[in-house]
């Protein structure tokens, strides 16, 4: 059964539906892998056994009789820990919210076991997602895929890692400012950060709505494009004969490439030499309103997110990290007539890039600025933990202060990846892309 864990999602549903694998067999061999793995309890917040073998078994029982509910029926996949489970505690990974008990699915949940897919557990995360590097001091600290030592990128941390480490198909997390795409780059995995809006977050625990997104992280472009399909209760697009000829892809330079770390800027020329050399015309454009926008996200972030959470905060500030404590606490400096006028702003920058980026097929950017950084390091410098969480989250920011979807892709250099950024309510747009990029920046 180890063969299968670390196949695609979708691979393991063409099994499924073939008869080469039984899923009771594959959620019994995830689980026990799972069960099985040094860094389980720092991965999974909690398991969901009982509900994941009623469902493999119900998808058995569908695969002998032909009336399967679609490709990734029987697929067994993680659920970070914001997603509200009936009669599971979903904490967000925050003392303030232990013990948390849902009445119902979230609804992106309830879509997905309509499709079939079996539900594994619960994943670890950044407390209230508030986070890009993956540490938890509270609950648990994800480790890097490609190194333990290291960070996973948050704050879907445990969603990342429970794909990487080969116990789970998929996992499903959310984005505000990052929060798919970090953890997906640092472990080498593909991210969607769907437009805002494109999937329900009903039932999500939130962070700031005017952001939040829901989104999965996986090991191909087909399984991100057959999640989100599941997700949002609606056919996944074709992929076949995605092509890179004369498709015309923007480089941001603005921002983007700016002190940014040696590995990640080489992986990502190279990646640009790679599309071009398979027919792509690349241009390098610079729009300053970007810079702008950056100025704006500290009020238009924290002050949402403070709103949202400032009164539990204090009623128990002891029970959060301080850092992440300190970083709600910077909305509470901000005036509504501050918060209007920044968004009203960035409205107005928004509709800037569409304009300057209407003639390409999309705009690429290095995911991530870093490497994923040292977990003690983190932990014991807190000036260390500031500077690299804003480093982070910039580039990906970017992709939400516009609103835009944004797909990311590994290269061939681990922890480094490549941005595909396209209109609002294009992301079928970007995954079709992604189809046609995912293995030639890969090589």
């Amino acid at each position: 059964m180890n063969e299968w864990l670390t196949k695609s999602a979708c691979d393991l549903g063409r099994a499924i539906g073939a008869g080469e694998v039984d899923p009771v067999e594959l959620a019994e061999g995830y689980l026990a892998a799972i069960k099985a793995h040094p860094h389980r309890d720092r991965i999974y917040a909690r398991l969901t056994e009982d509900r994941a073998l009623a469902e493999a078994k119900t998808a058995s029982a569908r695969a002998k009789a032909g009336t399967r509910r679609g490709l990734l029926d029987g697929v067994p996949i993680s659920w970070k820990d914001l997603f509200d489970t009936a009669g599971v505690a979903t904490e967000a990974g925050s003392a303030l919210l232990k013990d948390r008990m849902p009445d119902r699915d979230a609804e992106v949940l309830e879509n997905a076991t309509r499709a079939g897919l079996v539900c594994l557990g619960k994943t670890h995360m950044t407390e209230l997602a508030f986070s890009g590097l993956g540490l938890n001091t509270v609950t648990a600290t994800p480790p890097n895929s490609i190194d333990p030592e290291l960070v996973a990128g948050g704050s879907s941390s445990g969603a990342a890692t429970s794909v990487a480490f080969g116990l789970a198909a998929a996992g499903i997390g959310s984005d505000t400012g990052g929060s798919v795409r970090l953890p997906s780059v640092w472990n080498d995995l593909v991210g969607l950060k769907t437009t805002h809006g494109y999937l329900s977050t009903k039932g999500v625990v939130p962070l700031c709505e005017s952001f939040d997104t829901v989104g999965p992280l996986c090991r191909t472009v087909e399984d991100a494009a057959a999640f989100t399909a599941v997700m949002a209760g609606e056919s996944a697009p074709d992929l076949a004969g995605a092509s890179l000829e004369n498709r015309r892809f923007a480089v941001l330079e603005t921002v983007a490439l700016q002190d940014i770390r040696p590995e990640p800027v080489a992986a990502f020329r190279h990646a640009i030499e790679a599309l071009e050399a398979a027919g792509a015309v690349i241009e390098r454009i610079r729009i300053p309103e970007i810079s702008e926008a950056m100025t704006l996200a500290g009020c238009v972030f924290t002050a949402e997110a403070y709103a949202e959470w400032g009164e539990a905060i204090e009623a128990n500030p002891q029970a959060m990290f301080g850092p992440v404590r300190e970083r709600f606490r910077a909305g509470r400096a901000f005036s509504a007539v501050e918060f209007i006028r920044s968004w009203m702003r960035l409205r107005e920058i928004r509709q800037i890039y569409l304009e300057q980026t209407a003639r390409f097929d999309a705009v690429l950017v290095p995911t991530s600025p870093i490497l994923p950084p040292n977990i003690e390091r983190l932990e014991s410098d807190h000036n260390y933990f500031i500077e690299e969480n804003l480093l982070a989250l910039r580039n990906t920011r970017i992709g939400n202060l516009m609103g835009l979807a944004v797909l990311t892709l590994p290269t061939a250099t681990p922890a480094c990846g490549v941005a595909v950024m396209v209109p609002p309510f294009e992301d079928r747009r970007a995954l079709r892309l992604g189809a046609a990029m995912e293995l030639v920046v890969r090589g």
